[in-house]
């Protein structure tokens, strides 16, 4: 499916709502600062978050302070580091850390061994590295390589391949057991999940919220086991602002049909 007519009808005061950002909200830079979310989109995703009653959420590789740069006025619960980091509703902080010594000593020799690699960099993430080569695709296979022979060594990290990064991370995080967590917790519990990401990163994700039988939307090509499609993050973006223009005409309608009943 590749329009967004195929997506079923969405109950938006009824929606957990669940968005990754890179290459879903806003497109793929060469540098992850170079990333911005039209501001129309974030008064969009301010105007889904009061439908919801604040149930939505960015799930996200990103740490959470970047989050809260990139969708400001937007400012809810949030998923940073795929998990490892989660603000929830009530703006409780919870982690999952690596120990200060291995964090150190990761810094240190991944900094190091990219040297070798012209176009590519370490990004720390507190509880987790990522491995960009953006810049230098060539090194794709020395990268992946690099970052198998640190989770050998280390068993209690794991290898997460995206979209020209590969990331280092915690065995026990992914972005479904974020939203897992979220599930539980007020105001998402009880409602219908709904997820929508466009990365590998994203598909603990899509098995989660398919698993509590919600609506999982993948953006762009590639295999996926999220149940509907969106094209790009164009695509995506109208969307949003589709439903959110939904939303007004119907309290509009609502609130003529008050009117006249008085």
């Amino acid at each position: 499916m590749t329009l967004s007519d195929s997506i079923p009808p969405i109950m938006l005061a009824d929606t957990a709502w669940f968005f990754d950002v890179d290459g879903t909200l806003a497109g793929i830079e060469t540098r992850p600062e170079w990333v911005t979310i039209p501001a129309n989109i974030k008064e969009a995703l301010c105007k889904l978050s009061d439908a919801a009653n604040g149930a939505l959420a960015l799930v996200s590789g990103r740490p959470i302070a970047e989050l809260d740069t990139l969708s400001a006025p937007l400012r809810g619960p949030a998923a940073g580091v795929h998990g490892a980091k989660r603000r929830d509703a009530r703006g409780d902080l919870h982690r999952v850390a690596l120990s200060a010594p291995l964090a150190a000593a990761l810094a240190q020799e991944l900094k190091q061994a990219i040297t070798a690699f012209d176009g590519c960099h370490v990004e720390e993430k507190g509880v987790a590295f990522a491995l960009h080569y953006r810049q230098g695709p060539q090194h794709q296979e020395s990268i992946l390589a690099l970052a198998q022979d640190v989770v050998t060594r280390y068993p209690e990290l794991v290898l997460q391949p995206g979209k020209c990064v590969v990331e280092l991370k915690p065995a026990c995080v992914d972005k479904g057991a974020a939203i897992a967590a979220f599930m539980q917790e007020a105001p998402f519990a009880g409602r219908t999940p709904l997820f929508i990401g466009d990365d590998l990163t994203d598909e603990a994700g899509f098995k989660q919220v398919n698993a509590l039988r919600g609506i999982t939307i993948k953006v762009g090509p590639g295999n996926s086991v999220a149940r509907y499609h969106l094209d790009d993050v164009d695509q995506v973006h109208q969307w949003i602002l589709t439903l959110v223009e939904k939303q007004k005409n119907q309290s509009i309608k609502t609130k003529k049909s008050v009117g006249e009943g008085l």
